[in-house]
């Protein structure tokens, strides 16, 4: 009886035929061959799921709050934006997120009760401000779309890098949804709601040469004492924020540009607010620290007045700048007189016609056509800092000289 099937009749086993042979050469050729391919999907699949998270990590460098706490993330493509930006702008700088705290946007939302009305305190043109408490501290949230996200980063950059009395403090953050910025909240509201707002007394002129003081100190700080300088590009009184004791802070640096220390001015894009903006960057886009000189000027001048930077006649199509008043009062040979016009009304009498006429002499510098006539913030504060603290005679052309004695009086 045969034994097996494939056994011959002696009960050898038979040769196998190639059909008979299991698999041909093509078969395993094939098998490998997707063996390889199955392989290589592993491999990709393994290789972009490490790197995506990476990528998603660059969004901002790691921050330190005591710890490293690791960002959280949305899951639009336009976070993913955010984050390249970020990571790039890190790995070129060397930039790190320092004492400031990462928020979610629970947080956000519960201590704003769901971003209400109720707790709206701002508006600006790409971004609205919301009053918060956030783990036993006040703060202000600025709530950005995801298309402002250059001016998120920039903020970020420069609030991190700086930190002054007369800055505002950065809290921390959040880029869920949207982009938050979450700083100190100052109390008072901001300049341009004490000089024109109603239902405020008015600023008492000390103090008014006081607020100046500080939004110059502030300045100096940013254009002197950081490498590289920054240029904040948007100063103006709605940008200033008073606190409780009339002592100010800038803010709003959402449009500051880095600068090389003794560079040369800067080509760049028209960004800020017109009636504060030089000719040399109105009309050519250059930018330098000069341009933050003089919107401080045309700010000395709303101080002294109380107008906006821009004055509107008596017909609503014309306007002329605040600097040309000034200009104009100056330039007659009563020009305290002509000053007298110009000044708060709200001040009464109550003010030295003097200081008044050197502070409007200190802004006319500032707003030289010629941007290397201008002073720069260091000048301008030791000028302030004499005005404030004595009533003698100081000359405008003490701003130019004596760079050593400038120095000294502004800690440097």
């Amino acid at each position: 009886m045969r034994l097996c099937w494939f056994c011959d009749p002696s009960g050898n086993y038979r040769p196998l035929s190639p059909s008979q042979n299991g698999l041909s050469g093509g078969a395993i050729a094939g098998i490998c061959v997707g063996v390889v391919v199955v392989l290589l999907m592993v491999v990709l699949f393994l290789y972009f799921r490490v790197c995506g998270k990476k990528a998603k990590k660059t969004l901002l460098p790691a921050i330190s709050d005591h710890h490293t706490t690791p960002l959280r993330h949305a899951t639009s493509d336009k976070n993913t934006t955010v984050a390249s930006q970020g990571g790039s702008i890190a790995a070129a700088t060397g930039h790190s997120v320092e004492k400031s705290v990462e928020f979610s946007l629970e947080e956000l939302a519960k201590a704003t009760n769901d971003f209400s009305m109720a707790n709206k305190i701002g508006q600006g043109g790409f971004a609205s401000v919301y009053y918060a408490e956030l783990r036993g501290e006040k703060a202000a949230i600025k709530k950005m779309e995801m298309e402002a996200s250059r001016e998120f980063l920039a903020e970020l950059k420069v609030l991190t890098h700086v930190h002054h009395l007369n800055l505002v403090r950065l809290i921390g953050y959040c880029v869920e949804g949207s982009l938050f910025v979450v700083y100190e909240f100052i109390e008072n509201g901001n300049l341009s709601q004490h000089l024109r707002g109603s239902g405020r007394d008015p600023l008492p002129w000390l103090s008014r040469v006081q607020i100046a003081l500080d939004s110059a100190r502030g300045l100096e700080y940013i254009h002197e004492h950081t490498v590289p300088v920054y240029i904040h590009r948007d100063i103006k009184s709605a940008n200033i924020l008073i606190d409780n004791n009339l002592r100010a802070k800038v803010a709003d640096f959402g449009l500051t540009k880095l600068a090389e220390v003794g560079g040369a001015t800067l080509q760049t894009r028209l960004v800020g607010t017109f009636g504060y903006m030089p000719p040399e960057y109105a009309q050519l886009g250059e930018v330098s620290p000069k341009v933050d000189v003089y919107a401080f000027g045309v700010v000395l001048l709303e101080l002294i007045s109380a107008k906006e930077a821009i004055v509107k006649s008596g017909s609503a199509s014309e306007s002329t700048g605040l600097v040309s008043l000034f200009e104009e009062a100056l330039s007659q040979p009563d020009a305290r007189e002509q000053l007298r016009k110009l000044v708060d009304p709200r001040l009464g009498v109550d003010y030295p016609i003097d200081s008044v006429l050197k502070l409007s002499q200190l802004a006319m510098a500032c707003t030289q056509e010629n941007p290397h006539l201008r002073p720069s913030m260091r000048s301008i504060v030791v000028a302030l800092m004499t005005l404030s603290s004595s009533t003698d005679e100081w000359d405008l052309g003490a701003l130019y000289a004596n760079q050593s004695m400038l120095n000294l009086m502004s800690g440097r």
